[in-house]
């Protein structure tokens, strides 16, 4: 996944619960203030929030096994697990 991708705010919240993994889970591992992710999650579109702390919580999801699926010709938004993901 590129570096600048910018998730939406419910790949974000898709993302965490493939994972099975609750809120402040997410929030612990990306630094983030629980109220932050929340706030993140329930955008429209892009994620709102500052750049960095997007980009953290993009990473803790990656990290866990999520993959961000860029919409396409044939294809919409999505998130899935990797296939070595611990989860998956």
């Amino acid at each position: 996944m590129s570096e600048s991708y910018h998730p939406t705010g419910r790949q974000l919240a898709a993302g965490r619960v493939l994972l099975g993994l609750d809120q402040p889970t997410i929030a612990a591992a990306s630094k983030v203030s629980i109220p932050t992710l929340r706030r993140m999650e329930a955008s429209h579109g892009a994620a709102s929030g500052l750049p960095n702390n997007v980009e953290a919580v993009r990473r803790a999801l990656e990290q866990a096994g999520v993959e961000f699926l860029h919409e396409d010709e044939e294809n919409g938004l999505g998130v899935r697990l990797r296939k070595n993901s611990v989860f998956g």
